[in-house]
Protein backbone atom coordinates (compact mmCIF):
# COMPACT_ATOMS: atom_id res chain seq x y z
CA UNK A 1 0.00 0.00 0.00
CA UNK A 2 2.69 2.06 0.68
CA UNK A 3 4.53 1.34 -2.50
CA UNK A 4 1.04 2.34 -4.13
CA UNK A 5 0.46 5.68 -2.77
CA UNK A 6 4.22 6.51 -4.12
CA UNK A 7 3.77 5.45 -7.33
CA UNK A 8 2.18 7.85 -10.32
CA UNK A 9 -1.39 6.39 -11.06
CA UNK A 10 -0.70 5.66 -14.83
CA UNK A 11 2.90 3.96 -13.87
CA UNK A 12 1.17 1.72 -11.23
CA UNK A 13 -1.81 0.94 -14.09
CA UNK A 14 1.05 -0.75 -16.25
CA UNK A 15 2.83 -2.50 -13.24
CA UNK A 16 -0.20 -4.05 -12.09
CA UNK A 17 -1.28 -5.67 -16.05
CA UNK A 18 -0.50 -9.83 -15.99
CA UNK A 19 -0.31 -11.86 -18.83
CA UNK A 20 -3.51 -13.36 -20.12
CA UNK A 21 -2.22 -15.21 -23.70
CA UNK A 22 -2.35 -18.71 -23.18
CA UNK A 23 -0.08 -21.28 -25.34
CA UNK A 24 -0.06 -22.47 -28.18
CA UNK A 25 -0.85 -18.79 -28.87
CA UNK A 26 -2.05 -17.15 -32.28
CA UNK A 27 0.01 -13.93 -32.84
CA UNK A 28 -1.14 -10.82 -35.00
CA UNK A 29 1.19 -8.81 -36.42
CA UNK A 30 1.28 -5.11 -38.25
CA UNK A 31 3.62 -2.54 -39.20
CA UNK A 32 3.44 0.73 -38.10
CA UNK A 33 5.12 3.95 -39.17
CA UNK A 34 4.94 7.91 -39.03
CA UNK A 35 1.32 9.44 -39.72
CA UNK A 36 3.13 10.90 -42.73
CA UNK A 37 4.79 7.70 -43.98
CA UNK A 38 5.26 7.43 -47.38
CA UNK A 39 8.53 5.79 -49.54
CA UNK A 40 9.26 6.20 -53.32
CA UNK A 41 7.91 3.10 -54.44
CA UNK A 42 4.84 2.77 -52.14
CA UNK A 43 1.33 2.97 -53.39
CA UNK A 44 -0.66 5.78 -51.72
CA UNK A 45 -3.28 2.85 -51.08
CA UNK A 46 -0.50 0.91 -49.02
CA UNK A 47 -0.91 2.55 -46.00
CA UNK A 48 -4.16 2.60 -43.03
CA UNK A 49 -3.38 6.47 -41.91
CA UNK A 50 -5.49 8.23 -39.36
CA UNK A 51 -4.64 9.31 -36.02
CA UNK A 52 -1.43 9.33 -34.11
CA UNK A 53 0.39 6.54 -36.45
CA UNK A 54 0.10 4.90 -40.10
CA UNK A 55 -0.48 0.92 -40.38
CA UNK A 56 1.36 -0.26 -43.81
CA UNK A 57 -1.03 -2.84 -45.02
CA UNK A 58 1.27 -3.99 -47.98
CA UNK A 59 4.23 -5.58 -47.53
CA UNK A 60 7.62 -4.29 -48.75
CA UNK A 61 10.67 -5.87 -47.98
CA UNK A 62 8.58 -8.72 -45.90
CA UNK A 63 8.36 -12.19 -47.22
CA UNK A 64 6.24 -14.92 -46.37
CA UNK A 65 9.41 -17.52 -45.70
CA UNK A 66 9.81 -14.68 -42.89
CA UNK A 67 7.02 -14.87 -41.01
CA UNK A 68 6.60 -18.58 -40.98
CA UNK A 69 10.25 -18.66 -39.46
CA UNK A 70 7.92 -17.18 -36.48
CA UNK A 71 4.93 -19.07 -37.24
CA UNK A 72 7.00 -22.58 -37.01
CA UNK A 73 8.25 -21.39 -33.66
CA UNK A 74 7.20 -23.78 -30.69
CA UNK A 75 3.83 -22.99 -29.09
CA UNK A 76 2.71 -20.77 -31.26
CA UNK A 77 -0.50 -21.54 -32.94
CA UNK A 78 -0.77 -19.36 -36.31
CA UNK A 79 0.52 -15.90 -37.50
CA UNK A 80 -1.79 -13.86 -38.83
CA UNK A 81 -1.75 -10.06 -40.53
CA UNK A 82 -3.86 -7.41 -39.02
CA UNK A 83 -5.93 -5.88 -42.45
CA UNK A 84 -7.52 -2.30 -43.03
CA UNK A 85 -10.80 -4.14 -42.89
CA UNK A 86 -10.53 -4.54 -39.39
CA UNK A 87 -9.55 -0.75 -38.34
CA UNK A 88 -12.78 1.14 -37.82
CA UNK A 89 -11.50 4.47 -36.30
CA UNK A 90 -8.09 6.74 -35.30
CA UNK A 91 -4.95 5.03 -34.60
CA UNK A 92 -3.86 6.65 -31.53
CA UNK A 93 -2.63 4.17 -29.07
CA UNK A 94 -2.10 0.40 -28.94
CA UNK A 95 -5.75 -0.41 -27.57
CA UNK A 96 -6.93 -0.04 -32.14
CA UNK A 97 -4.17 -2.46 -32.83
CA UNK A 98 -5.29 -5.02 -30.10
CA UNK A 99 -8.80 -4.17 -30.83
CA UNK A 100 -8.58 -5.30 -34.41
CA UNK A 101 -6.00 -8.46 -33.40
CA UNK A 102 -8.95 -9.64 -31.29
CA UNK A 103 -11.12 -10.25 -34.05
CA UNK A 104 -9.02 -12.84 -35.66
CA UNK A 105 -8.55 -14.23 -31.98
CA UNK A 106 -5.00 -13.77 -31.89
CA UNK A 107 -3.72 -14.08 -27.40
CA UNK A 108 -0.54 -11.66 -28.82
CA UNK A 109 0.27 -8.90 -30.90
CA UNK A 110 3.73 -8.33 -32.37
CA UNK A 111 3.90 -4.72 -34.19
CA UNK A 112 7.12 -3.44 -35.65
CA UNK A 113 8.71 -0.43 -37.53
CA UNK A 114 11.37 0.94 -39.42
CA UNK A 115 13.44 3.83 -38.44
CA UNK A 116 15.14 4.58 -41.15
CA UNK A 117 17.51 7.37 -41.65
CA UNK A 118 19.33 8.61 -45.13
CA UNK A 119 22.74 10.73 -45.22
CA UNK A 120 24.39 12.17 -48.07
CA UNK A 121 27.92 12.88 -48.85
CA UNK A 122 28.67 15.31 -52.02
CA UNK A 123 31.78 14.92 -53.44
CA UNK A 124 32.63 17.80 -55.93
CA UNK A 125 33.97 16.12 -58.89
CA UNK A 126 34.44 18.72 -62.30
CA UNK A 127 34.00 15.24 -64.46
CA UNK A 128 30.52 15.34 -63.05
CA UNK A 129 29.68 18.73 -64.68
CA UNK A 130 31.20 17.25 -68.30
CA UNK A 131 29.33 13.85 -67.91
CA UNK A 132 26.00 15.88 -67.58
CA UNK A 133 25.47 14.23 -64.17
CA UNK A 134 26.26 10.69 -64.95
CA UNK A 135 29.38 10.56 -63.05
CA UNK A 136 29.08 9.13 -59.10
CA UNK A 137 28.87 12.47 -56.97
CA UNK A 138 26.91 11.30 -54.28
CA UNK A 139 26.70 8.83 -51.54
CA UNK A 140 23.58 7.80 -50.07
CA UNK A 141 24.29 6.62 -46.62
CA UNK A 142 20.64 4.45 -45.20
CA UNK A 143 21.23 3.63 -41.31
CA UNK A 144 17.92 1.32 -40.23
CA UNK A 145 16.63 0.29 -36.99
CA UNK A 146 13.93 -2.24 -37.32
CA UNK A 147 12.12 -2.71 -33.61
CA UNK A 148 9.38 -4.78 -32.25
CA UNK A 149 7.03 -5.35 -29.51
CA UNK A 150 5.53 -8.52 -28.34
CA UNK A 151 1.95 -7.51 -26.22
CA UNK A 152 -0.54 -9.58 -24.77
CA UNK A 153 -3.91 -8.49 -26.72
CA UNK A 154 -5.89 -8.76 -23.64
CA UNK A 155 -4.61 -5.95 -21.71
CA UNK A 156 -1.42 -4.74 -23.10
CA UNK A 157 1.11 -6.59 -21.03
CA UNK A 158 4.87 -6.30 -23.17
CA UNK A 159 6.37 -9.60 -23.18
CA UNK A 160 9.34 -8.33 -24.76
CA UNK A 161 10.95 -6.11 -27.10
CA UNK A 162 13.49 -6.53 -30.09
CA UNK A 163 15.08 -4.45 -32.63
CA UNK A 164 18.29 -4.43 -35.01
CA UNK A 165 20.26 -2.48 -37.09
CA UNK A 166 21.57 -2.52 -40.57
CA UNK A 167 23.37 0.47 -42.74
CA UNK A 168 24.94 0.40 -45.91
CA UNK A 169 26.81 2.76 -48.36
CA UNK A 170 25.54 3.40 -52.55
CA UNK A 171 27.17 5.88 -54.82
CA UNK A 172 24.34 7.71 -56.83
CA UNK A 173 24.72 10.40 -58.98
CA UNK A 174 22.06 13.35 -60.06
CA UNK A 175 20.10 11.30 -62.52
CA UNK A 176 19.69 8.27 -60.54
CA UNK A 177 19.65 9.36 -56.93
CA UNK A 178 15.91 8.84 -55.96
CA UNK A 179 16.07 5.14 -57.34
CA UNK A 180 19.51 4.64 -55.79
CA UNK A 181 17.97 6.04 -52.70
CA UNK A 182 15.34 3.28 -52.19
CA UNK A 183 17.38 0.21 -53.45
CA UNK A 184 19.25 0.90 -51.02
CA UNK A 185 16.82 1.91 -48.54
CA UNK A 186 14.81 -1.74 -49.25
CA UNK A 187 18.54 -3.37 -49.03
CA UNK A 188 18.65 -2.01 -45.80
CA UNK A 189 15.63 -2.43 -44.22
CA UNK A 190 15.05 -5.73 -45.34
CA UNK A 191 18.41 -6.86 -43.58
CA UNK A 192 17.33 -5.32 -40.57
CA UNK A 193 13.89 -6.99 -40.93
CA UNK A 194 15.76 -10.58 -41.07
CA UNK A 195 17.92 -9.78 -38.07
CA UNK A 196 14.57 -8.64 -35.90
CA UNK A 197 13.32 -11.70 -36.79
CA UNK A 198 16.81 -14.02 -36.11
CA UNK A 199 16.79 -11.74 -32.47
CA UNK A 200 12.74 -12.70 -31.96
CA UNK A 201 13.13 -16.31 -32.65
CA UNK A 202 16.31 -16.09 -29.85
CA UNK A 203 14.24 -14.58 -27.50
CA UNK A 204 11.06 -16.70 -28.23
CA UNK A 205 11.92 -20.00 -25.86
CA UNK A 206 12.44 -17.47 -22.70
CA UNK A 207 8.88 -16.48 -23.35
CA UNK A 208 7.75 -19.63 -23.45
CA UNK A 209 9.54 -20.69 -20.46
CA UNK A 210 8.45 -18.11 -18.19
CA UNK A 211 4.96 -17.76 -19.48
CA UNK A 212 3.89 -20.92 -20.91
CA UNK A 213 1.43 -22.30 -17.60
CA UNK A 214 1.49 -26.16 -19.43
CA UNK A 215 4.98 -26.33 -21.56
CA UNK A 216 5.50 -28.64 -24.10
CA UNK A 217 5.76 -29.26 -27.77
CA UNK A 218 3.05 -28.37 -30.07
Amino acid sequence: DARDALTDAGVRKELAKQPVATFPVAIAFARVQAPDYASYSSPPDSRYRTGAYSLITVRDVETDADLQRIANLPRVAGIAPLRRILLDRELNTDLELREAAAKLHAGMLLFYTFDTQFQTDRHVVPLGVITLGLFPTRVERVTCTASAVLMDVANGYIYGVVEATSKSDQIANAWSSEQAAEDVRRRVERQAFVDMVDQFKSEWPSVVATYDRQPGTR
